[in-house]
């Protein structure tokens, strides 16, 4: 066997061995990524932020199910859930069971894509040439979803103005429906909030930079989102491969600042489409924030340059 050939086979059998790893172990280790951002408004005591998002489930997914509900022994002050909990017609009943224990605390959510459509499959050179079509999935129950979210106490913000207490602290939140299908509004839920607030909370799925400036212009201390699974495929040293969203890769997961006076925190989230079920050095996340008081002194909350360098966690 010459060289040409050795190397042929070594790649191969390298790759091979990185799906099956990347589709039979890391898509399963759940892990728990923490971090300490400063967005509360001096003087607020620390807040515990538990953000949950892309659960893409389906039925049968007992040990996802599990592990998200054992989140409820963290005790957060609020629950935030940024959509795509939604991969089958029949995973309602699936998704309320992993969030039946966080659904006594407080809690705020908006929806994406694969609530509203199933996954469909995809040519994965799409991502990399970061076109989009029309989702051609079949319609999810989402409304039966959000009903039992509603009735157990958790506040829809798509497209709402709320003020949520947790923990003692006023939650001035805000949200959008999904970006990257263009569902965004966000003239419905634009302007300032009052000073009374401890923490300015936005809510988008896909964090997509128009909705982010909006957010930093109206002077929002945190914005959250998901959709990007953190580039769902990362290369160790390199970082995400794609975004699949209007962000740059270094922002595809974790913290980061967006513009002096907002951060930005992206999920890498929980699942995988059903027809691309492969995680590689990017593990399925949920995300415990603590959040504390800014420091005094800060830039002033008009200035939102969204070309900020990124400050990732």
């Amino acid at each position: 066997m010459n060289s040409w050939a050795r190397l042929a086979l070594g790649a191969t059998t390298a790759g091979a061995a990185a799906v099956a790893y990347g589709a039979g172990i890391e898509r399963r280790r759940f892990t728990l990524r923490e971090d300490t951002l400063p967005v509360l408004t001096p003087g607020t005591r620390p807040l515990r932020l538990l953000h949950v998002s892309d659960l893409h489930m389906t039925p049968g997914q007992t040990a996802k199910q599990r592990w998200v509900a054992d989140l409820a022994a963290l005790e957060p002050d609020l629950v935030v859930n940024t959509g795509d909990n939604l991969a089958h017609p029949r995973a309602v009943p699936s998704v309320m069971a992993a969030l039946d224990p966080l659904l006594s605390l407080p809690g705020v959510f908006v929806f994406g894509s694969n609530d509203y459509f199933g996954p469909t499959p995809k040519n994965p050179g799409r991502y990399l040439t970061g076109r989009r079509s029309a989702p051609t999935g079949e319609l999810l129950p989402w409304r039966d979803l959000r009903a039992a979210m509603v009735e157990r106490g958790w506040h829809d913000a798509t497209h709402a103005r709320l003020t949520v207490d947790a923990g003692g602290v006023s939650v001035a939140v805000a949200g959008v429906d999904d970006p990257h299908l263009g569902l965004d509004r966000y003239v419905r839920v634009a302007g300032r909030r009052g000073p009374d607030h401890g923490l300015r909370l936005g809510l988008t799925h896909s964090p997509e930079p128009r909705v982010l400036d909006a957010f930093a212009a109206d002077g929002y201390d945190l914005v959250v989102a998901g959709h990007t699974h953190g580039g769902q495929l990362r290369v160790p040293g390199v970082g995400a491969i794609v975004t699949n969203c209007g962000i740059d890769r270094s922002r595809a997961r974790g913290a980061s600042r967006w513009g002096t006076h907002t951060r930005l925190h992206v999920s890498a989230g929980l699942g995988t489409s059903p027809w691309a079920p492969v995680r590689f050095a990017c593990p399925p996340e949920a995300s415990l924030l603590t959040l504390v008081a800014r420091p005094v002194g800060r830039a002033p909350e008009g200035a939102t340059p969204a070309e900020a360098a990124a400050d990732v966690g």
